[in-house]
């Protein structure tokens, strides 16, 4: 982990491409602006966290359904002309 010091209105790049500026300190926390292209996700870790969460329950749910999808598909294979 790298770690830095850094004072308001400075800023870090990251791989050239995003721009992190402190904005503002105070006695509760730092404000951040992050200037990243359109195709950087940029989120808070617990909205991070939340949306990974999600994604594996979502796919978690479609498990049941994806195996009776296989299950059907091989028995049309077996029997193609049964219909």
């Amino acid at each position: 982990m790298l770690v830095i010091t850094r004072k308001q209105e400075e800023s870090i790049i990251i791989d050239g491409e995003v721009e992190v500026i402190v904005l503002g300190i105070t006695k509760n926390g730092v404000r951040l602006g992050i200037k990243a292209p359109r195709n950087v996700q940029v989120h808070r870790r617990e909205v991070f966290e939340a949306i990974a969460a999600e994604n594996i329950a979502a796919i978690e749910a479609k498990a049941p359904v994806r195996a009776a999808a296989a299950l059907l598909r091989a028995a049309q294979v077996k029997n193609p002309g049964d219909r």
